[in-house]
């Protein structure tokens, strides 16, 4: 029966109080909750140590993913009409048989002209500060800008001597570290050749509900990340090649290396890329004996951009997860931070993955009248999804 208060004091209610708000800090449950704080910081070293002496082992599975990915469209195509394993090998066949042909051509070419923009940084930086001074009337002094960012020549000198070091290294790993690549060509291969059997494994460590979600998960993955990876390369490749073309036309002094950097520069960094790509070309055009292909390989990016922008990229990047450009430069950052160039490499395709999931799996809901009357031209909640979930 209620008290004169009107709250009910029945036993039963009484006990279900005393049950819910009893903390029992009994031996065992200590004990228990011990264990499992043990647990998740054992499980967290070993990852940390995993990380650690295993990165490298890791990122080379990880990069051989993608590139099984990005070959998927055209292995696909091929296992239609062979075995899937012979498909894989012929396209991968069809990459090495590029690669060995290009380095014939262009790869001594190559080596020296990165070896000759670098020896030539400190010439361009001196032609800049002469070219500001006397364009602006300015009496600007390279130790000054230097001492503005707390660096002294001697820095500078062993900072540039370090980056052409490194940049010799890695196309002298690229093309001699032979384990390296048969490691990665190894797990590419397996990961493209064996994807249907390597699915349908993930899948069966799963309970049946949640089998057709993993799939589901997994063909998203491949298909949005495949996509948005492959696109990159492909423009890359148009925007390289004929950019070094153009060049060579013009006499832009390092036309290869200055096409190729531009290509992969203006499609691998987000927002701002496409500004950085053409910035080196144009200041070594107007440093040059004739300044004036500068100015033409200015205006040749610009039209090259809009071209690419209104025709090319539309009908490539159809079927590609499409990254907000905020949100691409703000995961390049954030895996730069994280792990470095690998991080910056792989940090828009995992975005691209991330937001293609988000899209179906993620519940939107309508909003309120009164907050769509504050901004009636906006898609609505549908609409967004719907054009997230077709991305």
């Amino acid at each position: 029966m209620p008290d004169s208060e009107g709250v009910d004091s029945s036993p039963d209610q009484a006990t279900s109080k005393s049950k819910v708000l009893d903390v029992s800090l009994i031996p065992s449950n200590v004990w228990r909750v011990g264990f499992v704080v043990v647990g998740v910081v054992a499980v967290a070293l070993f990852l940390s140590f995993i990380l650690d002496d295993g990165g490298s082992v890791l990122f080379t599975v990880l990069m051989a993913w993608f590139a099984s990915i990005a070959m998927e469209p055209a292995v696909s195509r091929l296992a239609k009409r062979m075995r899937r394993g012979a498909a894989t090998a012929l396209v991968m066949l069809a990459v090495v048989v590029f690669l060995v042909l290009f380095s014939f051509a262009f790869g001594r070419l190559l080596i020296e002209q990165i070896a000759d923009l670098i020896s030539t940084i400190p010439q361009l930086v001196d032609g800049i500060i002469e070219w500001v001074n006397t364009t602006f009337d300015m009496q600007l002094r390279l130790e000054d800008i230097l001492s503005a960012v707390n660096l002294t020549q001697d820095e500078i000198t062993d900072i540039a001597a370090e980056i052409g070091v490194n940049a010799l290294g890695i196309i002298g790993s690229v093309l001699g570290a032979v384990f390296s690549l048969f490691t990665f060509a190894l797990f590419t291969f397996y990961l493209s050749a064996d994807a249907p059997r390597l699915r349908r494994w993930v899948a069966s460590l799963f309970p049946g509900r949640a089998q057709a979600v993993v799939v589901n998960v997994w063909n998203i993955t491949a298909q949005k990340t495949g996509g948005y990876v492959g696109a990159r390369v492909v423009l890359a490749t148009i925007n390289g090649g004929t950019s070094a073309i153009v060049f060579a036309v013009i006499g832009m002094p390092y036309w290869l290396a200055l096409g190729i950097w531009t290509g992969l520069v203006a499609q691998f960094v987000p927002t701002i890329g496409t500004y950085i790509s053409i910035v080196l070309p144009v200041i070594v055009g107007l440093l040059s004996d004739s300044p004036i292909i500068g100015v033409i390989a200015l205006i040749w990016a610009l039209i090259y951009q809009q071209v690419e922008n209104l025709t090319i990229e539309p009908k490539i990047s159809a079927k590609a997860v499409d990254v907000h450009p905020a949100v691409a430069f703000g995961a390049v950052m954030m895996g730069a931070a994280l792990f470095g160039v690998a991080g910056a490499l792989l940090a828009v395709p995992v975005v691209a993955m991330l937001l293609a999931l988000l899209g179906i799996y993620v519940k939107r809901y309508e909003l309120e009248p009164e907050l769509r009357e504050e901004h009636p031209d906006e898609p609505s909640d549908s609409e967004v999804a719907a054009a997230g979930g077709s991305g």
